[in-house]
């Protein structure tokens, strides 16, 4: 086998600047194909950004919400978020909580009752908090899921049974989301997350919808 080497070249000569060029430019392709092979779990379709974990703290339909005021006891309560995404509060009535985390509620009920409060406080706590997802496809279980703590995808499919490993395709789970009134689909390589090769969990939101395809067979 012949050796390959890098003739002399006199330094500043327009040979050696066209040489050094071509090397940085083979150095940074090699360099960038690396990066590339270390994606993350999601292949996304038609969107800038994987599924994120929902914010925990968020307010939503269904949750049950505590809400105290310790200089003035006579409006403490307890209510249950309606789907209209409200609760009725003393003096002030109806007002739209869902969406809000609980610290931005508590502000916000601060300044409605500015004038009724000698102490400037308000608690308000998610007492109990429940939402559902959807999991059909090749799994063993599909369905409706209820649930009352934040839920990953893979939670989800294992809350579904789990996968159906003679016609699964975990490369390729789609998750189906509503948000603000467009759908969007997200793609998502499970056999990554089943493998420990994804570092971050994919968090489901509420109405989410998680499709396990079928894998591809030619006697089909």
């Amino acid at each position: 086998m012949n050796d390959f080497r890098i003739p002399f070249l006199p330094f500043g000569s327009k040979a050696a600047f066209r040489l050094g060029a071509a090397l940085a430019v083979l150095a940074l392709g090699l360099l960038t194909g690396c990066e590339s092979d270390g994606g993350g779990s999601a292949d996304l379709h038609a969107d800038n950004q994987a599924p994120q974990a929902p914010d925990v703290q968020a307010i939503r339909e269904g949750d049950v919400l505590k809400v105290t005021f310790p200089g003035a006891p006579n409006l403490d309560t307890t209510q249950t978020v309606r789907r209209d995404g409200r609760i009725t509060l003393g003096i002030i009535g109806e007002i739209k909580v869902s969406g809000l985390t609980p610290p931005s509620l508590e502000k916000q009920l601060m300044d409605l009752y500015s004038k009724e409060l000698v102490e400037k406080e308000v608690t308000v706590t998610v007492v109990s908090s429940t939402f559902t997802v959807y999991v059909t496809g090749a799994v063993l279980k599909p369905g409706k899921i209820t649930t009352d703590h934040p839920l990953t995808l893979l939670e989800a499919v294992m809350e579904a049974g789990g996968l159906d490993n003679m016609k699964a395709d975990p490369k390729a789970v789609k998750i189906i989301r509503l948000e603000n009134g467009v759908q969007h689909t997200y793609k998502v390589n499970l056999k990554e997350i089943l493998n420990a090769q994804s570092r971050d969990p994919i968090y489901l939101k509420p109405s989410d919808s998680v499709i396990v395809p079928e894998r591809f067979s030619v006697f089909n």
